[in-house]
């Protein structure tokens, strides 16, 4: 079942996504070394609360925190810890709000003073990466359209795509159908989904330095890279309209 918004509803959306915006910007302006994890997390759930808002990833399936926290080869879900961020470091902030019954999600990869050259490709492909699947968004294309151009520009770099984590529906749920890959190949169920106007998509490539390959913590949370290499993650709540794809985030 996809989701088809109405006007109302999308300027419902569009306020939990402004929110959200502010909130990354709040939260990024911070970020430098020395910084607490745990002072960022602060400031984003003070934010999004005094906004008559809610953080959509605090108390879901049992998440701590408001900001999903991922350092280095840390891909998604790390849970903000009590350390200070260091020069070199890239960090990864992924947040949610609930406002007016709707969800937002964005994330972006940021770095943490000067960082190498090879950590500074990767978030430049990466975030390049996204703004070339949301190019495809538009109605009468197909799942297919976005997974097939994130993965055809990613590939030739010699960077990998993380398979097991998707993109997906957004809207009263903070996941919907259908899921958006970041590979065409091998085949995925959701691909030859239409897309329509009205409907809203979480896009969001994780793209590794190193191999695809992940693990999970023993915090049943964090996933990582296998290889200790580092990894980045871009994310947009989308409004897929006539016109053009219109980012809510």
């Amino acid at each position: 079942m996809v989701n088809l918004n109405n006007h109302i509803e999308v300027s419902n959306m569009s306020e939990s996504c402004q929110i959200l915006s502010d909130t990354l910007n709040i939260v990024e302006n911070n970020i430098h070394p020395g910084q607490s994890v745990l002072e960022l997390d602060a400031m984003a759930e003070n934010y999004i609360l005094s906004c008559n808002a809610k953080p959509a990833f605090k108390g879901y399936d049992g998440f701590p925190s408001t900001l999903c926290v991922s350092i280095d080869d840390e891909i998604v879900h790390g849970i903000p810890k009590d350390i200070c961020l260091e020069e070199g470091q890239i960090i990864s902030i992924d947040c949610g709000v609930l406002k007016n019954d709707f969800y937002s999600d964005s994330a972006r990869t940021i770095a943490v003073g000067s960082i190498s050259k090879e950590k500074q490709m990767l978030l430049d492909v990466t975030k390049e990466a996204l703004n070339i699947g949301i190019k495809q968004a538009m109605p009468g294309n197909k799942v297919f359209d976005i997974s097939d151009a994130i993965q055809k520009f990613i590939e030739p770099t010699g960077f990998s795509i993380v398979r097991e984590l998707v993109g997906h529906g957004i809207g009263r749920s903070l996941h919907l159908d259908p899921q958006v890959p970041n590979f065409s190949e091998p085949k995925h169920l959701d691909l030859d989904v239409e897309l329509k106007e009205g409907m809203c998509l979480a896009i969001e490539p994780m793209i590794n330095l190193g191999s695809r390959h992940i693990k999970t913590d023993k915090d049943g949370w964090t996933i990582r890279t296998q290889d200790g290499q580092p990894s980045a993650h871009f994310e947009h709540s989308i409004l897929i309209t006539n016109l053009q794809p219109r980012i809510l985030t």
